[in-house]
């Protein structure tokens, strides 16, 4: 079988999985999961040099590829600055997201072959997790916008739903750092004049910014039934930090929006595919993440051994709808599992994961030799 057919094929079986879970719910069972996540691999250390340079390191060459999905080589995600990890030649590349950094040449770089996988995997969660009862939405966006922000997945994916799901009136009010709060309040204003249910959509730190303005003026909305909020991160590198369940207090009261329709959605720009907040723990303390089938994590200790359910480690992300670059990415991002999905913790400050150091010492001596 030439790449082209194994492209075409692989492609096709996750299409397959992703629109039989959009739309009809239907999972994957772990033997499907496995095969496919083996069939990626393999694929993945034939035709990603870097990616398999870093693989032999810790003994895994095409030829001998692991035989379980939990034993697939996990890239730490700080990879993506030192590498292109890809499969394909990234001048043909359908989609280029940048992780965030203080400057371009800190920037990591996610290269993806086809948009139409990326997309199904986004809209297929977003679908079912934010807006299962499939309202018309205005999207009010505090996050990048794409025509400012080119490279930001998270303005992609917001430009994309707002398309698709929304009224034909979306906003953008963040530029950078700066928050456009009056073209902001004036469109809630009109909002709520239409009775026009919005998903606002923006990073903690806008969040903030925007609740410190409204307070500020003296300024609350009853935002019109069926509104919501969708929470994506983002204190990162910021000197004031708000804890979440504050934030979403505030966030409650500021736009009259109840606790259990404020969302946070957990993703990354080295995935595909992104966790949201589970319905049914929207109402507690302690909120449980969940994925689509193709998306499965596990966490593990500072020895890059898995843990057991309810014993805090690192997030390791295995992403099928990372078929073109890499599909298993270590995070130092802490949590742990339980039975309906995670717990995110948040990133870990003081307490380094060795093997993900390691890992990523190892695939740049690996570069360093090519």
């Amino acid at each position: 079988m030439n790449p082209l057919t194994t492209i075409r094929a692989l492609d096709e079986r996750l299409f397959q999985v992703i629109r039989a879970w959009h739309t009809v719910g239907k999972s994957i069972d772990d033997a499907v999961f496995e095969d496919l996540a083996l069939e990626i691999c393999r694929y993945q250390l034939a035709h990603n040099e870097a990616y398999s340079r870093f693989a032999a390191t810790l003994g895994f060459t095409p030829e001998l590829p692991p035989l379980h999905w939990r034993a697939i080589p996990a890239v730490p995600s700080s990879a993506f600055k030192d590498a292109t990890l890809a499969t394909f030649d990234v001048r043909h590349a359908e989609l280029e997201f940048h992780t965030s950094g203080t400057t371009t040449a800190h920037s990591g770089k996610h290269f993806f072959e086809r948009a139409a996988l990326y997309d199904a995997s986004l809209l297929a969660s977003f679908d079912r997790f934010m807006i299962s009862d499939r309202p018309k939405l205005r999207f009010l966006n505090l996050v990048p916008s794409p025509r400012s922000a080119t490279h930001s997945s998270l303005g992609y994916m917001m430009a994309y739903v707002s398309v698709l799901r929304g009224d034909g009136n979306a906003g953008w009010f963040l530029d950078g750092d700066s928050v456009d709060v009056d073209g902001f309040a004036g469109a809630l204003d009109k909002a709520v004049a239409a009775d026009q249910a919005v998903l606002i959509a923006g990073t903690a730190f806008a969040f903030v910014n925007v609740i410190d303005e409204f307070a500020r003026r003296d300024r609350r909305f009853t935002l019109p039934s069926g509104s919501r909020i969708m929470e994506t991160g983002g204190f990162k590198g910021r000197s004031r930090v708000v804890e979440r369940e504050d934030l979403y207090a505030s966030l409650s009261a500021t736009f009259g929006v109840p606790l259990e329709r404020i969302v946070a959605e957990y993703g990354m720009t080295e995935l595909a595919s992104q966790y949201y907040d589970a319905p049914e723990s929207r109402a507690r303390m302690q909120r449980v993440k969940v994925a689509p089938p193709w998306l499965r994590t596990l966490v593990i200790d500072e020895r890059g051994d898995e843990v057991t359910a309810g014993i805090v480690g690192f997030l390791r992300h295995i992403d099928l709808a990372n078929r073109s670059s890499v599909i298993a990415i270590q995070t130092e991002d802490r949590g742990y599992a339980v039975d309906e999905g995670i717990v995110l913790l948040g990133r870990a400050i003081d307490a380094p994961l060795r093997g993900c150091s390691l890992d990523a010492e190892e695939l740049r001596f690996s570069l360093d030799r090519a």
